[in-house]
């Protein structure tokens, strides 16, 4: 079998059962979740339930024990361990095509941050991930003005832990109102009677950061967990201005038009030791500020 370990937010849960659910179908083996250690994770909830996804929760006794630093540890993970899944640890950030040749059982251990893991199954992760129940009200009212919309744009702000962790904001950086400014005008040169769309988890900072450039209509979070529907929003528009954020990320890539435009920050990571050249996929724009 192949075991996909999930852990962290939405965006990060997604990329982690990608890699997984590809590899499985690759290999003709069926995939099971381990979710131990989102049990553990405080900060973000499980939000796959949402979708379509397939695989059953795998047992604990299928997963790999976690690997101990002593030595006395390192034994005895070794002896909990026979018989069970072996591991694939993300060795770096980047794409490592050893993976896709995997064929044998497998337990994917790491963060998976790029399509090159699943772009030969695009089509079946889409449908994967497709909602399984409907908008609520209020995101139908959205979507419907997203719809009547003659050229709308989606427009991701990211503040959050971004901005009142400090770590978070070490490794990842904020998109500045200047950056935003500089993308819109990109976009509306090139697509005409545009709209944008805005998703922020905070609206408040982007209606009095974000330059007025044509319409402008923000989208107000919800807080009933179903984040979800809001990146299905954003798939929703014609095309993306996303910011250095998984959410937005897969909002702008389970948009299968061919023709969409996506601008994405020239700087991903504000820490260099973090750096990862495959997470913005080849058609995609990087703007700099």
């Amino acid at each position: 079998m192949i075991i996909t370990r999930i852990v962290g937010g939405l965006g990060n849960q997604m990329f982690q059962y990608a890699a997984g659910r590809a590899l499985s179908l690759a290999s003709g083996q069926p995939l099971k979740l381990d979710l131990t250690e989102m049990d553990r994770y405080k900060l973000r909830a499980l939000q796959l339930d949402q979708f379509n996804i397939k695989g059953d929760i795998a047992r604990l006794d299928e997963v790999p024990a976690r690997q101990r630093n002593s030595i006395f540890g390192r034994i005895v993970t070794s002896v909990k361990n026979r018989g069970r899944v072996p591991q694939l640890v993300e060795k770096s950030a980047q794409f490592d095509p050893a993976i896709l040749r995997t064929s044998g059982p497998a337990h994917l251990s790491g963060y998976w941050q790029t399509e090159k893991y699943f772009a030969d199954y695009a089509d079946i992760i889409r449908e994967d991930f497709s909602l399984k129940q409907p908008f609520s009200v209020e995101r139908q009212r959205t979507l419907t003005m997203i719809e009547e919309a003659q050229s709308p744009i989606s427009v991701h702000v990211r503040r959050g832990d971004y901005v009142t962790n400090p770590t978070a904001n070490s490794i990842h950086g904020t998109c500045e109102p200047e950056w935003y400014a500089k993308a819109m005008q990109n976009m509306a040169s090139t697509i005409k009677d545009a709209t944008f769309f805005v998703f922020s988890d905070d609206p408040q900072w982007a209606r009095e950061n974000l330059t007025t450039i044509g319409a402008m209509i923000f989208v107000e979070p919800q807080s009933d967990g179903r984040d979800g529907e809001d990146m299905h929003l954003m798939a929703a528009c014609h095309s993306h201005i996303i910011a250095n954020s998984t959410f937005s990320w897969w909002g702008a890539w389970l948009n299968s038009n061919a023709d969409k435009r996506v601008i994405a920050p020239a700087m991903w990571f504000r820490s260099e030791a973090h750096s990862n050249p495959d997470l913005v996929p080849a058609g995609w724009e990087r703007l700099t500020t």
